[in-house]
């Protein structure tokens, strides 16, 4: 799909120290991320890189391809909450579905409807290593599976109703990284 952004959003697509989210079409986004198998000091580093882009960015969730790093590495923090860290994420299991709106840090501006489930459950490794399993419902299920999309290299754009894509400012929180 080709974007053309506007003019008067092409000072949300700058890329820079201030602002380290990767914009579409960068190739990395389109790439499937590679699993990490073993957290290291390395790992930790990227997470807290993670974090202090996504509060820059007023985000409620990040992936790593979107820094550049293309590892099955995302952050959620719904509803403002502290980001939780999911390494290797999968969904082992989901149901219901909604639609609703999401834009994307990398895609800033830029909203659209897409259908998600209403629940699901996750199974990844936390920033220490350790297997857990979250059950994930609402909000929380859409961040996940919106940044899960992104380790596969598949962006909210692919999956949108292309009649609702429109351009709109971000409001202080945006829907999904």
């Amino acid at each position: 799909m080709d974007i053309v952004v506007p003019k008067e959003y092409q000072s949300l697509w700058r890329f820079d120290e201030t602002r380290p989210i990767v914009k579409y079409p960068a190739e990395v986004l389109r790439k499937v991320a590679l699993p990490v198998d073993k957290v290291t000091k390395k790992t930790r580093a990227l997470i807290e890189q993670m974090e202090r882009a996504l509060r820059v960015a007023n985000g409620v969730g990040v992936a790593a391809p979107q820094l550049g790093e293309s590892l099955r590495i995302i952050l959620i923090a719904p509803d403002g909450r502290k980001p939780t860290a999911l390494i290797n994420p999968e969904i082992i299991q989901a149901e219901g579905e909604a639609i609703g709106q999401e834009g994307c840090l990398s895609l800033p501006g830029l909203y659209g409807d897409v259908q998600r489930h209403t629940k699901v459950e996750v199974k990844a490794m936390n920033k220490d290593g350790v297997l857990v399993h979250l059950n994930l419902e609402g909000m929380s299920a859409r961040i996940v599976e919106h940044e899960i999309d992104h380790l596969n290299g598949v962006l909210f754009i692919d999956k949108a109703d292309p009649a609702t894509l429109h351009w709109e400012w971000p409001s202080h929180e945006e829907i999904a990284g």
